[in-house]
């Protein structure tokens, strides 16, 4: 049984008059522990994959079995349950609150989940991606890499078997974004299932496995044979 289950997911939008058929009969397994990027042109379906598979929004038709469990219909409220137990995030956008220390943002999943003890794991998360010495610092006095070390920390806290990342190297230049690649290579060594949505050659290339999409559905999908394991971004 595959971790990631998709079967015959259609997902339609309705703005005003108009009905936009993001997705239309995709079928997709993700094996746990495997490296995956999505790859496809603007409004090809990649994102709106994407925010089904983590549990942000639910298909219009079709099934998604998350870990053997039917999460396609579930309330907002269970489904909020299930991504904070089995799911980060990591996002173009780093997301962190400003006012916030960079521990104060890795705490957060932990707050929402109603942890008892927070700090503790949160800094291990922290120390985790190389930070632990900029525990204390704000968003604004780190740099790009640095906060999205720190968001991708706050998708480690809660101990996830997925991470999904969309674009994460998208607004970092290409020395910082191939340290937060190593880093993704670290993480799917330790058996993290990753998934990430990207424009970028470069970041697929690294990856065990790209899927394309093109118009809603699944154009190709291929082993990557120069990617994972080890990762190309050493």
């Amino acid at each position: 049984m595959a971790l990631i289950e998709v079967r015959d997911i259609h997902k339609v939008y309705h703005m005003g008059e108009v009905e936009v058929r993001a997705l239309q009969g995709v079928t997709l397994d993700i094996e746990g522990g495997d490296y995956v990027a999505i790859m496809g042109p603007s409004g090809s379906g990649k994102s709106t994959l994407m925010n089904l598979i983590g549990c942000l929004d639910t298909p219009t038709e079709g099934s998604y079995l998350l870990d053997g469990e039917d999460v396609s219909h579930l309330s907002p409220d269970r489904l909020a349950a299930v991504r904070n137990r089995q799911i980060g995030f990591v996002f173009q956008q780093f997301n962190l609150l400003p006012r916030a220390s960079a521990l104060q943002n890795v705490e957060l999943p932990l707050v929402y989940g109603g942890a008892g003890n927070t700090r503790e794991p949160a800094m291990r998360s922290l120390e985790r991606v190389g930070l632990g010495d900029r525990a204390h610092h704000r968003p604004r006095e780190l740099s790009g890499g640095e906060q999205q070390r720190v968001a991708i920390a706050r998708a480690l806290v809660n101990n996830p078997n997925i991470v999904l990342a969309d674009e994460p190297t998208g607004n970092l230049d290409t020395r910082t974004g191939e340290e937060i690649l190593v880093l993704f290579d670290e993480l799917n060594a330790d058996g993290i299932t990753m998934v990430v949505v990207t424009h970028d050659a470069r970041v697929a290339g690294g990856t065990r496995r790209i899927v394309r999409f093109v118009d809603g559905n699944i154009d190709t999908d291929q082993i990557n044979h120069q990617g994972a394991p080890g990762g190309n971004h050493a």
